[in-house]
C-alpha cells in the first residue's frame, strides 16, 4: 500500500485491523507499506531503504503519486463543483477523470519515443 506516511501508520496496522469490527484480511496476505517517491524525499533517511518503491519486488517503475498529479486540473473545476449536488458533482468529476484518461490513452502514440526513425 502506497501512502505518504506509511512509515507511521504501518507500525500498528495489524493490531488496528484485528481490533476492528469492519476490517479483516486473510493471514496469507502480506501488506507491504511504501511511500511515494515525491513524499519519500521529505522523510528521514532510514525511511528510504525501508519504504522506497525502488526496493519492493514487483513494484515496477511507479512514483505512487498519480492522484496528486490530478489536483491541478481538478482545482479548475472545483469552484463550480462546490455548488452542485453530491450526485451531480460525482458525475462531473468522473467525466473529467475519464477525459484525462482518454487524453493519456490517445496521446501514447504521439510520444517521440514511439516514432519511427
Amino acid at each position: 500500500i502506497i501512502y505518504d506516511v506509511a512509515c507511521q501508520w504501518s507500525i500498528h496496522f495489524h493490531e488496528r485491523v484485528d481490533q476492528s469490527y469492519h476490517l479483516s484480511f486473510p493471514q496469507s496476505i502480506t501488506i507491504l507499506p511504501a511511500i511515494g517517491k515525491f513524499h519519500l524525499s521529505t522523510h528521514k533517511l532510514p525511511c528510504f531503504a525501508r519504504f522506497s518503491l525502488n526496493f519492493i519486488t514487483g513494484a515496477g517503475h511507479v512514483d505512487g503519486e498519480i492522484l496528486e498529479t490530478l489536483w491541478a486540473p481538478f482545482n479548475k473545476i472545483s469552484p463550480t463543483a462546490r455548488s452542485m449536488t453530491l450526485s451531480h458533482r460525482k458525475e462531473v468529476l468522473d467525466d473529467h477523470m475519464r477525459d484525462s484518461n482518454w487524453r493519456k490513452l490517445v496521446g501514447i502514440g504521439k510520444s517521440p519515443l514511439l516514432q519511427k526513425c
